[in-house]
């Protein structure tokens, strides 16, 4: 595989995807998008894959084949460091280390959503959602004046949380859940994230049709919930 251009191999809805192509934008770095089929990973793919997933940045090398990276967070730390623009990270290294614990929390966050989103059975979906509302209580404690994570300069963490909101741009329109009552904090950086331009060019214009896919092929409660809430 070679181009011109750095290359981030992608699927439509993947969290991690979303992280990697923000950071991009953000550092103003031209890129291509290629988009598999995780459920039919093809053989190139799983060449250069060491882990099977997505996203890979595929990075051109004159005269050699791309070098691979993998692992979004070892994507977006690289390009941090080999990328001009504005710091993504704050300078102070203890200021840092807290962010990226806390990045460590927004993934976190993705294996409950996963129940969230997936799961047939009421009683499981309703010990999620209480889940869901707690982790985001939490959040709120954390969160200042805003608009985002640490005020008013955009960081790896808000690239972080950003693909976790945008589920709930679909599943609140399902229903309300409650999941972000009595959090003003975190509503008012939820819709700060799903403004910003790099936010929004994350995912195709059809994101959220391949998101109500996904629930039926799963046979979600999420849709049977919405309708009981019709």
């Amino acid at each position: 595989m070679q181009s011109e251009k750095l290359t981030l191999i992608s699927h439509y809805l993947c969290p991690y995807v979303q992280r990697a192509s923000i950071v991009l934008a953000e550092k103003g770095v031209p890129f291509e998008r290629r988009y598999i089929d995780l459920a039919a990973k093809p053989d190139w793919f799983l060449r250069i894959s060491p882990l099977g997933k997505v996203p890979l940045l595929a990075i051109p090398q004159a005269g050699r084949d791309d070098a691979i990276l993998f692992e979004s967070a070892v994507i977006c730390e690289y390009l941090e460091e080999t990328q001009a623009g504005a710091p993504l990270h704050p300078a102070d290294p203890l200021t840092r280390a807290r962010h990226r614990g806390w990045m460590e929390f927004g993934s976190s966050i993705l294996a409950d959503l996963w129940v969230y989103e997936t799961t047939k059975d009421a009683e499981q979906f309703e010990a999620k959602r209480q889940t869901l509302a707690a982790i985001f209580a939490t959040l709120e404690q954390e969160l200042g004046d805003g608009p985002y994570f640490a005020g008013e300069h955009f960081r790896i963490v808000d690239a972080v949380f950003a693909p976790v909101f945008r589920y709930f741009e679909l599943f609140e329109s399902l229903f309300e859940s409650g999941i972000f009552d009595g959090q003003p904090r975190v509503n008012a950086w939820r819709k700060a994230l799903a403004v910003r331009p790099s936010v929004v060019e994350a995912v195709t214009a059809d994101y959220q049709e391949h998101l109500m896919a996904f629930l039926h092929r799963h046979d979600a409660y999420l849709l049977a919930r919405s309708k009981l809430a019709a």
